[in-house]
């Protein structure tokens, strides 16, 4: 692989494959080949996106994000509470329902925008799964949002990793208490 090659978005798209492998390796497997890329493809941009993110001359998350997928198409205003910042979107074409969302400070310091959280969501305007219970909850089916307003109240659970989120609930289908896997903010399972 070129190392020079600038980082566009198919690699951004193998880095999230990358970390989703663990939980969904048959449909990563189906993905990647959607893409067109290998397996050692997948891995050298999972390894160059770590480089950058750890380079100590490194450009700060945001700016990081931006490099690879260029000006969000999408941006907006939001508040969290007390906090104000911006949510930036940006199309993934291996989900076409979705977009990867980066929720950045509104203000810049020293370092640049600090960013808060990083997953994917549903695109504006497109119709989000029915989940009536656990059973429609399929890989890759539903983002934490969608989990967690449909299944409320829902309880984050520490994630196993960096990028992964957990989401326990009670299903109302049987009354059985249930833990949904996340990676990048898709689901991955149903424990």
């Amino acid at each position: 692989m070129d190392h020079s090659a600038p980082f566009g978005p198919l690699d951004f798209q193998l880095v999230l494959l990358r970390r989703m492998a663990d939980h969904r390796p048959e449909l990563v497997e189906e993905a990647r080949r959607a893409l067109g890329a290998d397996a050692a493809r997948m891995r050298e941009a999972n390894r160059r996106w770590q480089a950058m993110a750890r380079s100590p001359r490194g450009r700060g998350t945001l700016a990081r994000y931006r490099s690879a997928l260029g000006p969000p198409p999408e941006a907006e205003p939001r508040r969290i509470g007390d906090l104000a910042c911006e949510a930036l979107r940006w199309p993934v074409p291996l989900w076409p329902g979705l977009r990867f969302e980066v929720l950045a400070s509104a203000g810049g310091g020293p370092g640049g925008r600090a960013v808060w959280n990083e997953w994917l969501v549903r695109a504006p305007g497109e119709p989000g799964p029915v989940l009536d219970g656990a059973a429609d909850l399929t890989p890759w089916s539903a983002t934490v949002d969608e989990v967690a307003r449909a299944f409320a109240p829902a309880r984050p659970l520490p994630g196993t990793a960096p990028s992964r989120m957990r989401l326990a609930f009670t299903d109302p289908a049987d009354g059985a208490e249930r833990v949904a896997d996340f990676t990048w903010g898709l689901l991955q399972q149903v424990d």
